[in-house]
């Protein structure tokens, strides 16, 4: 493996108070002795150095037992959308696209049923008003089919009026925006514009090549319970745009601390500090999340903000409220923290319901930020 982009460094040389993260580790040991989830991977990192890796469990059961390694790749569900929104902050700071053009700029066919004038921004802040859309299997491969799919998303209630959590029609759209403005698949311009240039290529991707799936972990759920996620071949090739990327903790904690180093991780500039500054603000301020039983999100154009509200979700209740993040569907959370220069990821393989999933991702949290000095 090539080296990785953040050089490691001692917890406690980077300010972090040691006993918190004991008593993390002794939580999320106890989450696999208990069989809550096959496998996890921690990460965390403050100031460009990484304090933390950490990796426990499975990443697969069957046909035979497989332990997670350091270079497994999980499934990222949601967390997907912060990588495939930054080929869109791309784009934007090329002058190709602004963050205000209605869709139908760029897809002039999105125009139907009543979608002329949905921007960029409010399919990005989950205001464009089709939350439940989504593409067929078959689009998949067929990203002509996957375009007019799209194209043909119907409106479910006014753009604007609400804000929704859109699961997968909206970042379908963004990708569909990405493909047209730069003729290439979505999936290629992700690499190379934002997952390539950060070094983390080996450990991050949105379309698992053939030679890698190897390292995938596969994705549980309860018993009998449908899993939005599968262990087959095409769907980690397919690298659905919203919540169908794979890699590692520490990739992911290295994406934040770039974001957190105003677009440059390891000397390397990919993004403006005014850019990271933009896309990080809270644009929905209190408006309930109704997809996301009415908690205020406080959404900027990829990460979620923890605001001042008692209730948020996976950013812990403790964090300051300018920490920002994204999660993957009962499994994961990723996020920054500019007030403290700290970053941290969590992963596990298995889709928990809640409530015991979104309180468990407080406790995880709660600790990384009790360790801050």
């Amino acid at each position: 493996m090539k080296e990785f982009p953040l050089p490691a460094a001692n917890p406690q040389e980077l300010g972090f108070a040691a006993r918190p993260l004991e008593h993390l580790d002794a939580l999320i040991t106890r989450h696999i002795a208990e069989g809550r989830y096959p496998g996890a991977q921690i990460a965390l990192a403050r100031h460009g150095r990484l304090a933390l890796s950490k990796t426990y469990g499975d990443a697969r059961r069957a046909p035979t037992r497989q332990a997670a390694a350091e270079d497994t790749l999980w499934l990222l569900f949601s967390n997907t959308k912060i990588l495939t929104m930054a080929a869109i902050w791309s784009l934007i700071e090329e002058g190709a696209i602004s963050i205000n053009d209605p869709v139908a700029d760029h897809l002039p066919e999105f125009a139907a049923r009543g979608k002329g004038a949905i921007t960029l921004f409010q399919v990005a802040t989950h205001q464009g008003g089709f939350p439940s859309a989504n593409v067929s299997r078959e689009a998949w491969t067929d990203h002509a089919r996957m375009r007019a799919e799209v194209a043909d998303f119907s409106l479910e209630w006014t753009p604007g009026s609400r804000v929704h959590y859109h699961g997968r029609s909206a970042h379908f759209t963004l990708a569909m925006v990405i493909e047209a403005v730069t003729g290439r698949d979505y999936r290629a311009e992700i690499h190379d514009r934002v997952i390539a240039p950060l070094g983390l290529g080996d450990e991050l991707r949105v379309g698992v090549p053939e030679a890698m799936q190897g390292r995938c972990a596969d994705i549980h759920g309860p018993e009998g319970a449908e899993v939005p996620g599968e262990n087959t071949a095409a769907f980690r090739a397919a690298g659905l745009p919203g919540s169908g990327g794979f890699g590692t903790a520490r990739a992911m904690a290295a994406f934040y601390q770039m974001m957190l180093g105003g677009g440059r991780l390891n000397g390397r500039r990919l993004f403006s500090p005014r850019l990271i500054d933009f896309v990080t603000r809270d644009f929905t301020a209190e408006r309930g999340d109704d997809g996301m039983n009415g908690i205020a999100m406080h959404r900027g154009l990829g990460p979620h903000a923890r605001g001042l509200q008692p209730l948020i979700r996976g950013l812990g209740s403790l964090a300051h409220p300018t920490c920002f993040g994204h999660g993957g569907v009962g499994s994961s959370y990723c996020w920054g923290d500019p007030a403290s220069g700290v970053s941290f990821a969590y992963v596990t393989n298995f889709v928990a319901p809640d409530p015991w999933h979104s309180a468990r991702l407080d406790r995880i949290s709660n600790l990384v930020h009790a360790a801050i000095d």
